[in-house]
């Protein structure tokens, strides 16, 4: 039976990068996306490096939480699952809000892959020792840290708002770690470092996304977050493939994977228990997940 991994948002930049790498490890790869002719050529590309089984595409809306749960559904009526890799990620000029009326950047860069990985988690124990590997970024150091609400009090800064909700996320998986603990399935977040992609070249450069105190200083920090070498966005995939592949990690669990590939210190805001509750809180509030099959129990 061929081992299926599957890769969100893989149609492009660190996340197409991704797939390759596990195609190239072997993996069977399906690659998550909105749009049916990025994803045909991001088939093609990864089938160039494939040495598994063929990689697919889905199209699936990652800002709804109803295309999320039909993505899971379809996913879950399928083989197991042996890595889901949920490289999701977005941050927004202005406060937009999504189809089912919540903050955007809390919903795309948390709800989402928060949903999909509770519904897929039957199909990973199925396909276990398996692995899931959520991609964090440097940005939760500039993030508030409350999460008594979807939007935390005062302005809206899209950079500080995707750094809280990737802190969010990164509470959530090294919970999970725990909870599933002994369970054959593994739990990894996967900083990349800076890349040059479509994020970092697009809104990134403009400086009204951070609050006023760091607009002199933002040319600097977001130079933190780019790389101008060649081959950016595969060197910004490291961590997320070491993370899904590397032989050594085998047994561990609730591990930030570096830009480098090896193991670093977590935030230590991320392990804050009133952070963690407040974020489980949130989630089970915003993404319910009923009587689904797969859910984590507190």
């Amino acid at each position: 039976m061929e081992q299926r991994a599957v890769v969100t948002a893989g149609t492009g930049g660190i996340g197409l990068e991704t797939a390759k790498g596990l195609a190239a490890y072997g993996l069977a790869v399906t690659v998550i996306g909105r749009d049916a002719g990025r994803g045909a050529r991001a088939v093609e590309r990864i089938a160039a490096v494939a040495t598994g089984g063929e990689p697919r595409f889905v199209a699936a809306d990652l800002a709804s939480l109803g295309e999320v749960r039909a993505l899971a559904a379809r996913l879950a009526a399928e083989e197991p699952l042996k890595v889901l890799v949920n490289n999701v990620g977005a941050m927004f000029a202005d406060r937009q809000r999504t189809v089912d009326g919540i903050e955007a950047t809390f919903a795309v860069n948390h709800l989402s892959p928060y949903l999909l990985t509770e519904l897929l988690l039957d199909r990973l124990r199925a396909g276990g020792p398996s692995r899931i590997v959520n991609v964090s970024s440097g940005a939760i150091r500039a993030a508030k840290r409350t999460f008594d609400a979807v939007e935390p009090p005062g302005g809206y800064y899209g950079f500080h708002w995707y750094g809280r909700a990737k802190l969010a996320n990164l509470a959530y998986t090294l919970d999970l770690a725990e909870r599933l603990r002994g369970s054959g399935v593994t739990v990894f977040a996967a900083d990349p470092g800076g890349a040059a992609t479509d994020l970092t070249n697009g809104t990134m450069r403009s400086p009204k996304i951070v609050s006023p105190a760091l607009r002199l200083l933002w040319p600097l920090v977001r130079r933190t977050f780019e790389r101008s070498t060649a081959g950016p966005a595969s060197a910004a995939a490291r961590s997320s493939v070491v993370a899904a592949t590397d032989a050594s990690l085998d047994g561990r669990t609730g591990l930030l994977i570096g830009p480098g590939g090896a193991p670093v210190p977590a935030f230590r805001g991320s392990t804050d228990p009133r952070t963690v509750g407040d974020v489980l809180r949130l989630s089970r509030q915003l993404a319910p997940l009923g009587e689904a099959r797969g859910a984590v129990a507190p």
